[in-house]
């Protein structure tokens, strides 16, 4: 059996992608498994369709990287039957296509508790690029676990258009931080470098995710929301060998293994540490829901940043 597996942007973005990669690498060598790696795919649905129908062409089934396959995927699943087909962080499931879920919105709950409980200034950020399903929920999430933590502690919250653009996430963050946010959590791919280049600029303390950020740099990262898209990428092979197609979204979160965690630096006392563990336990056990939707306010840059961005 020959397999892709499709990445829209970076495929070594320090991110999600990045994440899934070690998944792939993961699969060929424990099943012995032909997979081909698409990546550098713009994101633009047009581009993402055209580029689907030319590898489905070529190979036994598909595995699509992100919640943007959610859109693409369905109808090419539907234009060949007799392939196989998976979105890893998807929600559309049929007769030949599958959606695995590493639930990073439980993670990044946690991170929303670790941001209230370290603030000084009362005001925290967050940053994402894309505006899709696995990005809104975790911004959801995170805002939850923010005022769960502590209610009266405020929340700036925006997606910059880009998960890659260095130069848009630095401005972006800088901005927050002009506005008081003195925490950031960031849920972006390659363009993370340039909000660690703000919070340096800035004096400002970042959480990451998908990655243990708090291993990589220990004195910008205070925390780090892991996502293991990898496991995701591993359990999608393994059905598609076995010929099998769950009929509803598989989903990994804390209480099925080590699929998502909260990693923290040195600096975190034992007793924040204790308080997100407790945390982490309620939500296992259901008596703290997560949030998957968001209806507040939505951050918007100052004008000089606008123009200084275009």
């Amino acid at each position: 059996m020959k397999l892709a597996v499709f990445f829209v942007g970076e495929l070594n973005d320090d991110g999600f992608n990045s994440s899934a990669l070690a998944g792939v690498e993961v699969a060929r060598q424990q099943f012995g498994v032909d997979i081909q790696v698409i990546s550098d795919v713009r994101y633009d649905q047009e581009d993402i369709r055209d580029r689907l129908q030319q590898v489905t062409a070529l190979v036994d089934g598909v595995i699509f990287i992100g919640g943007q396959g959610d859109i693409a995927m369905p109808a090419i699943a539907l234009d060949n039957p007799s392939k196989k087909f998976a979105v890893i962080q998807g929600q559309q499931v049929g007769s030949n296509l599958a959606a695995y879920d590493v639930m990073q919105e439980e993670s990044a709950f946690l991170a929303g508790c670790l941001a209230a409980k370290l603030t000084r200034s009362g005001i925290v950020s967050h940053l994402s690029g894309h505006r899709v399903r696995p990005g809104l929920k975790g911004r959801a999430a995170f805002v939850g676990g923010v005022k769960h933590t502590e209610p009266s502690v405020e929340v700036l919250t925006g997606f910059c258009g880009t998960q890659d653009d260095n130069n848009v996430t630095r401005i972006w963050a800088g901005d927050m931080f002009s506005a008081g946010a003195d925490i950031l959590f960031t849920m972006l791919n390659g363009a993370r470098q340039g909000a660690i280049d703000a919070c340096r600029e800035h004096d400002v303390l970042q959480i990451g995710n998908a990655l243990d950020w708090c291993a990589r740099d220990p004195k910008i990262f205070v925390g780090s929301a892991l996502a293991r898209i990898d496991q995701g990428v591993v359990t999608a092979v393994e059905d598609m060998l076995a010929g099998r197609t769950p009929g509803a979204v598989v989903h990994f979160g804390l209480g099925d293994g080590d699929y998502v965690s909260l990693t923290t630096n040195s600096s975190v006392s034992q007793h924040i540490k204790v308080e997100i563990a407790h945390t982490a336990d309620q939500i296992r056990t259901g008596s703290v829901v997560v949030p998957t939707d968001y209806l507040g306010a939505e951050y918007v840059l100052a004008e000089a940043s606008c123009s200084n961005s275009a």
